[in-house]
């Protein structure tokens, strides 16, 4: 299992988001979020919470994404005031699965995250997981 850094950065953010989803491992993409954060993953499902998060994620690990790639692309970084900053980062996954098993070929997906800085480093306190048009 893989774990986040111990102080998150919006810098390093986005490789700690992917070396969680390269291991499927929910909880330590979930541990990115903050305790009340709101997500709406790829699927389109919707979360409430920190431990709704990793519930999503397990069940899109086990089905769409069993095994689904995500490859870093291009990430823009804004601040917004004291403490608070946006994030807009570009992957691009291969490997998910139609719901009858076939391959969905390449997909461009973009993680569009508000992020805000607490006494132990930054977290996402909401973010959108969309596929690209």
């Amino acid at each position: 299992m893989s774990a986040p850094p111990e102080v998150l950065t919006p810098q390093s953010l986005p490789r700690a988001f992917a070396q969680a989803w390269g291991a499927r491992d929910a909880a330590a993409l979930a541990a990115l979020f903050a305790e009340d954060a709101d997500f709406l993953s790829l699927t389109g499902a919707a979360a409430e919470g920190r431990r709704a998060i990793a519930e999503v994620l397990a069940g899109e690990f086990e089905g769409a994404f069993a095994r689904a790639r995500l490859v870093t692309g291009r990430g823009k970084l804004r601040p917004v005031g004291q403490g608070g900053a946006v994030m807009l980062q570009r992957y691009v996954l291969s490997g998910i699965l139609n719901p009858d098993g076939s391959d969905a070929g390449r997909v461009g997906a973009l993680f569009a995250a508000t992020l805000e800085e607490g006494p132990s480093g930054w977290s996402i306190v909401a973010a959108q997981f969309v596929a690209e048009a």
